[in-house]
């Protein structure tokens, strides 16, 4: 493999020779590869919020550099990152860096190229824009397969909650949710019998700045599902889940 020029101020990157060392996970951190934007800082909290241990990076080299300095568990990579083309960070992480499952992120119109490069025994993806939830769904069921942490599932009263699965019940029924709807019961999962504000939901379940009427509008498609009487609303606050 040629090296790989470098942006402009970056530090270059010369990929191993050794295309059989692949090295474990030292750490059960998360690298988020995602570009430097607004969106990334409320992601990159929202994770952190979650409990996930996560180190950033902004681009290609970054990811590569952060990678090798400490193994991650998992690596969420964007595939519009400024650097080295998506195929060359990904074989690199594949083939020399780390056997850590990656999770793409991809607008729907690169999705086939990025399904090219990822393994589908250990690889995930999420189209953009995602809710911020679902991208946490699928790094913690990843990280459930690999042995890194344990099944969790979340009982608020009758209602059973897998986050990993994104898997729903209602006194023992499954439950279907699309993806915001699903993101959106775990915005109120995660302060169960706490009031949630409009604006933490918003920010918990949408990337894009979302309006009150936005979200009132799937608390009621949300409510269809799971029974309206286990969200309350707090006029001129937000909403509760109740058990």
């Amino acid at each position: 493999m040629l090296p790989v020029a470098p942006p402009e101020g970056a530090s270059a990157y010369v990929p191993s020779q050794r295309s059989s060392d692949r090295t474990p996970p030292t750490s059960d951190t998360v690298l988020l590869a995602l570009p430097a934007t607004a969106a990334t800082a409320s992601v990159l909290r929202s994770l952190r919020a979650d409990g996930l241990d996560v180190a950033p990076a902004h681009d290609g080299i970054g990811v590569l550099d952060v990678a090798r300095a400490d193994v991650p568990a998992l690596v969420v990579l964007d595939v519009e990152l400024p650097g080295p083309d998506v195929s060359t960070v990904v074989g690199a992480l594949q083939a020399e860096v780390s056997s850590a499952p990656i999770v793409g992120v991809t607008p729907r119109e690169r999705r086939s190229s990025l399904l090219g490069l990822l393994r589908a025994d250990r690889d995930d993806y999420v189209l953009r824009p995602f809710a911020v939830d679902e991208l946490v769904a699928r790094i913690r069921l990843r990280l459930r397969q690999g042995g890194l942490i344990e099944e969790k599932v979340v009982r608020v009263g009758d209602l059973a909650v897998d986050p990993d699965l994104g898997e729903v019940q209602v006194d023992g029924r499954p439950v279907a949710l699309s993806p915001t709807e699903f993101s959106l019961l775990m915005a109120l999962v995660s302060e169960a019998g706490e009031t949630v504000s409009h604006d933490r939901i918003a920010q918990r379940v949408w990337t894009e700045p979302a309006s009150a009427n936005l979200v009132q509008v799937y608390i009621s498609y949300l409510r269809r599902k799971i029974g309206a009487e286990r969200i309350r609303t707090v006029r001129g606050a937000g909403y509760v889940l109740e058990g």
